[in-house]
């Protein structure tokens, strides 16, 4: 695994606004995730698992503190750059799918590359890569409602990776899976952050999780409380 950091957070805060009332989502969080590392970030639900992937995927900023990728601070980034970013840096995978149901797996991997301008056939040949890289190259030409669970994700990493991000951001990936499927979907992320990209994923399963990655960080109420190396990874 390299060295070299890709995100670093340094005193991020976010403070949401529930029933009238300030809940702070994140509180003073220090974070630096490195290049080929697979980082699982664990806590129960409210703890800003899911708050900490957007700020990483510039979906939404801080309140106050800074994140950098690669050295240049996503927040003071235009709209117009933002959305590169997001296009063009970074791979998201959710516990739903989002899958378009009037599409086959080919053209569900592609939608990026269309996005960006590239034309269905031109795209082909790479999606067709990655489905194999995820082991549904013979279900290609399937739709998703022929498409078991299990499927279905290795479907959406395929499509994370399609614009060949140096960053993998995963919402839960395996919160509607079996075990064994889960455990699949895993390892795949495991390969591809060998592979060179880092692969940051959100969930509350510690156990399931823990003998896949290279870090496991917890949060609870909004700060971090343990950043465990497995094997040896970089701490923070």
């Amino acid at each position: 695994m390299s060295e070299s950091v890709i995100l670093e957070l340094s005193g991020v805060t976010k403070t949401y606004r529930v029933g009238g009332q300030p809940v702070r989502a994140l509180d003073g969080v220090d974070l630096r995730i490195m290049d080929g590392e697979f980082t699982s970030i664990v806590g129960p639900s409210g703890s800003g698992k899911s708050t900490m992937l957007h700020m990483l995927g510039a979906l939404d900023g801080p309140d106050s503190g800074s994140i950098r990728f690669r050295g240049i601070e996503i927040g003071a980034l235009s709209e117009e750059q933002q959305a590169d970013f997001r296009r063009h840096r970074v791979g998201f995978v959710f516990q739903f799918f989002n899958l378009l149901p009037t599409l086959t797996a080919w053209e569900n991997v592609a939608v990026p590359k269309l996005l960006d301008g590239t034309g269905l056939r031109k795209a082909k040949p790479r999606a067709m890569e990655l489905l194999d890289l995820v082991g549904l190259v013979d279900r290609a030409d399937h739709r998703p409602a022929e498409l078991s669970g299990g499927q279905m994700q290795r479907v959406a990493v395929a499509r994370a990776l399609i614009m060949d991000p140096p960053l993998v951001l995963a919402d839960e990936p395996t919160g509607n899976l079996d075990s064994k499927t889960g455990a699949g979907i895993l390892d795949l992320f495991a390969g591809i952050a060998r592979s060179g990209s880092s692969v940051v994923m959100v969930t509350h399963d510690l156990v399931g999780t823990a003998s896949h990655c290279d870090r496991v960080v917890t949060l609870l109420d909004g700060r971090i409380t343990a950043s465990d190396p497995v094997e040896g990874a970089v701490n923070v």
